[in-house]
């Protein structure tokens, strides 16, 4: 990847475009220390500590959270709205037109666009009430209202300067923000973990090492299961146009292994982190709280065979949007291709739909392995989990995805050589 990196600077076009998208970078670095007006940034700081989910946001948003910056509520917001408008584009048939015509996927980027700066504005303000009058210097509506505005309008930059970084710069733009903002924390939980050996005593020496094997074993997986596709030949039956033969060509489909990537992984982990939430907002003498502690708190066993099944779920649900079987049956056949030993049509819709079905279930079992087996073991070393599956999936996934694109970059140029 270094390699690929350092012989694409080389390169003037692709050189422009890195620089451009460092050049966006360092805008998004500096917002993440521009503070919010009216809030005790202090005070929510604390309350991180105490709430899964806020800890979560936290990550998300490169630590802006917990010092309530322009850039607190992040890029999440408009990433929750993606995921709502792919929802409703299966139940609402104007939404699934939208999808297929080239327009209407720019209308559509445009709703998604706007049902994530909505989300912001309510997201924040929602936030800031629910934690209380005491993070807020002034309760009068003027202070709730610039409070809304400014998140909003951070996140409204954010979405910009993404898809500037994907038009003008290198790799997915949004992707990019997510990356750097969980990047943003390595260097402050790392230096805790060394603080914890070497000053305080707070852990043992071996837990370093430990801890680096884990993280190795977790990215040498994340890359091989990410990497790994099944190929399904296809072979395409010849035909007479005039005097001339067409056809006869073999080919394949890929099918990746993990092809839901971690949006099974973001679903489960917001549902169950959700009622966590509430419960800490309600009162810790109730029979509910006292139901929620004793078998659905984490570290529960049902806790994590709840979310393993969720896990399983939501795996199999986006298969299903993301990759319909019927169509590509459809487009085989009157393409003049076929699946050699599989007849045309239906027999191939099925034969498809069980690939599928196998593989998406290797990569729901992954993801479980993946979210659950690490937090025990951290958990019997008596550590709290500072860097989840999620975050260790994202890293990965962009590093690949922003290579692959560099790769790709650099044989264009090749092509363009080779032809003038």
């Amino acid at each position: 990847m270094f390699r690929t990196i350092i012989n694409a600077w080389r390169v003037k076009d692709i050189r422009t475009r890195m620089l451009f998208t460092l050049l966006l970078i360092v805008v998004y670095r500096f917002g993440c220390f521009i503070p919010v007006p009216g809030v005790d940034a202090t005070k929510i700081a604390g309350m991180i500590e105490q709430y899964d989910m806020l800890g979560f946001l936290n990550l998300l948003s490169g630590g802006s959270f917990a010092d309530f910056t322009i850039f607190a509520m992040g890029i999440s917001p408009y990433i929750t709205g993606q995921i709502i408008i792919q929802l409703l584009a299966i139940a609402i048939p104007a939404l699934e037109r939208l999808q297929k015509e080239e327009d209407g996927k720019i209308k559509l980027e445009r709703i998604t666009r706007y049902v994530g700066i909505g989300l912001a504005l309510v997201q924040s303000v929602g936030i800031v009430l629910s934690l209380g009058s005491g993070v807020v210097k002034d309760t009068s509506f003027l202070t709730y209202a610039t409070i809304g505005l400014t998140c909003t309008a951070g996140t409204a930059l954010l979405v910009w300067m993404g898809e500037r970084i994907t038009e003008r710069g290198v790799g997915n733009g949004v992707s990019m923000i997510i990356f750097l903002s969980i990047c943003s924390r390595v260097i402050p939980v790392i230096s805790t973990f060394v603080e914890g050996v070497f000053v305080t005593n707070t852990y043992k020496w071996w837990i370093l090492p430990a801890l680096l094997v884990i993280v190795v074993l977790l990215v040498a997986g994340v890359v091989f299961v990410d990497k790994a596709v099944r190929r399904i030949p296809v072979q395409y039956a010849k035909k007479v146009v005039g005097r001339k033969l067409y056809g006869g060509q073999s080919s394949h489909i890929p099918l990746k292994v993990n092809a839901n990537g971690v949006m099974p992984l973001i679903f489960a982990l917001t549902i169950i982190q959700f009622p966590a939430m509430i419960v800490q907002f309600l009162n810790q003498e109730s029979g509910f709280v006292n139901f929620y502690k004793d078998y659905l708190s984490s570290g529960k066993p049902v806790y994590y065979v709840v979310f393993a099944l969720m896990i399983l779920g939501f795996a199999y649900f986006y298969s299903t949007i993301a990759f319909n079987p019927i169509e590509i049956s459809k487009n085989l056949q009157q393409n003049g291709g076929f699946i050699p030993g599989i007849r045309p049509g239906r027999p191939t819709s099925d034969y498809l739909a069980k690939k599928v079905s196998r593989l998406t279930l290797f990569g729901a079992v992954f993801l479980m392995f993946l979210a659950i087996v690490p937090e025990l073991v951290l958990h019997g070393f008596g550590l709290k989990m500072m860097f989840g599956p999620t975050s260790i999936l994202i890293l990965v996934n962009v590093a690949l995805e922003t290579s692959s694109q560099l790769e790709s970059m650099m044989l264009m140029r090749h092509y363009k050589g080779f032809l003038g």
